[in-house]
Formats: C-alpha cells, sequence, structure tokens
C-alpha cells in the first residue's frame, strides 16, 4: 500500500495521531475497494486555500477543503487534498462539534472524493454525508 503524508504550507500546525490518522483513512480506502497510491494532506490557512481556490477552480470564496485527483487508476488512489485549518475551526464552532471531529470529517471527506463520491447535488451531498458518518468513528 502507498503512502499518505501531511504537511503545512503556510502556518504552524501539528496533527494528533498522525500515524493511527493515516491508519484509519487508509482503512476507509480499503472498505471502499480501493488503495492508496499516493496522497498528500496539506495543512493551510484560509488565505492560502483562497489563492488555491481562485487560481486552480476560478472560484473567488473561502473553502475548508480542495481535493485534486491524479489518480491514473480509479482503484489507486493518487492526489493531493489541501484543508484550511482556519475553515475547520470556525465550521467546528458553528456547528458545536470538536474541533477533532470536524476535522476528521474533513480529512474523510477529501478522501471519499477520490473514491468517487461527488457533492454537487442534494443526492449526492446526502449520500457523502452518510459515508462520513459511517466512517467517522470507524
Amino acid at each position: 500500500m502507498g503512502t499518505i503524508a501531511f504537511f503545512n504550507e503556510d502556518i504552524e500546525f501539528t496533527l494528533p495521531a498522525k500515524r493511527c490518522t493515516a491508519a484509519w483513512l487508509k482503512q476507509i480506502v480499503e472498505r471502499e475497494g480501493k488503495q492508496v497510491e499516493a496522497l498528500n494532506y496539506v495543512f493551510c490557512s484560509d488565505d492560502y486555500l483562497l489563492d488555491v481556490n481562485r487560481q486552480y477552480l476560478d472560484h473567488d470564496y473561502y473553502t475548508d477543503i480542495i481535493t485534486f485527483n491524479q489518480s491514473e487508476d480509479s482503484a489507486a488512489l493518487e492526489g493531493d487534498i489541501y484543508i484550511s485549518i482556519d475553515r475547520v475551526r470556525d465550521n467546528a464552532e458553528s456547528l458545536g462539534v470538536t474541533f477533532e471531529e470536524e476535522l476528521r470529517r474533513v480529512l474523510c471527506h477529501g478522501l471519499l472524493h477520490l473514491c468517487g463520491y461527488d457533492d454537487h447535488t442534494d443526492a449526492d451531498r446526502a449520500a457523502m454525508r452518510e459515508r462520513e458518518d459511517f466512517y467517522l468513528f470507524l
């Protein structure tokens, strides 16, 4: 099985329990019938992710996550997942959940995008949320 790596771009952030988190993410991939080729999670600020959103997606708004799928084979996941720690903190507070729970949800969300889930329609969002809920406390 490939690698899952965690990086910081413009912030100081330490992912709690890196090895356990990587093992959890690999477990999700396996349950989805896929395998990890190479996944890079990049933790950054709101402003950094806004720049990525503008530059690569032509969107001019803040977001908590952007996933770039670089898989050549739909069964072997390869990609870069950018996560705004600022957004995760704000969303956790507004949703009334812990930072750790919201971070796990977002980590899972990006991975599910690479597994083929989408969130463009209400039905897609509901299916994505159901899978997130299923894996959140795996």
